[in-house]
């Protein structure tokens, strides 16, 4: 009898071997544009994407030489604009703070992408909708179909669903490996990791 072990490893392996690499060029190719023309990395995310979007934050402007943010490392903020505004215009306000600009990048961390429809963060989809506006690029990392993030984005990283019981744990922890990817990617990293320098 397989172990619970061995079939979340299993699953994990696959799912990582049937991203597309076309896709991972391209974001890296965009990030490398963007730090270029000295435009800056709003990167956003809702429960384990929030955590994750955190740690990229560090990643990209360690790393990378990226000027990043996310909305929330600011817990003040963020629950004000919740308590007052309302949830779903927590992070569309908060770029409008930021004076979001066409030279700038959204970088999504979402398990469903954001969908009005279905009511799955709409925060999401409102600050995607001003981003186009703004001419912004937007990239992301998402499940399942993508969602809105799928559907506006420039270049999206779809995790294939091998197991529809394990969508969120393998989606957000496939996050983790696609930026880890990126802030390594010779087109982006500009600073090594401290063990990688100590040898």
């Amino acid at each position: 009898m397989t172990s619970y072990a061995r079939e979340h490893l299993e699953e994990t392996a696959r799912l990582v071997a049937a991203l597309d690499p076309a896709v991972l060029e391209e974001i890296a190719t965009r990030l490398a544009a963007l730090r270029e023309r000295g435009g800056r990395l709003f990167l956003l995310g809702v429960g384990g994407s929030a955590a994750n979007a955190s740690h990229a934050v560090n990643d990209f402007r360690k790393l990378a030489g990226i000027e990043a943010y996310t909305p929330v490392d600011n817990v003040a903020e963020l629950t004000a604009r919740a308590n007052d505004e309302g949830w779903d215009t927590v992070f569309v306000n908060w770029l409008k703070g930021s004076r979001l600009r066409a030279d700038d990048m959204v970088f999504v961390f979402s398990v469903g992408g954001g969908s009005l429809e279905h009511n799955v963060s709409p925060n999401l989809v409102k600050a995607l909708a001003y981003a186009k506006t703004v001419g912004a690029t937007i990239v992301g990392v998402v499940g399942r179909d993508g969602g809105y993030t799928a559907t506006v984005a420039d270049a999206c990283v779809i995790v294939p669903t091998v197991n529809p019981d394990r969508v969120t744990p393998h989606t957000e922890a496939c996050q983790a490996i696609v930026w880890h990817l990126l802030v390594s990617h010779p087109k982006v990293k500009t600073a090594n990791t401290k063990w990688e320098s100590t040898r």
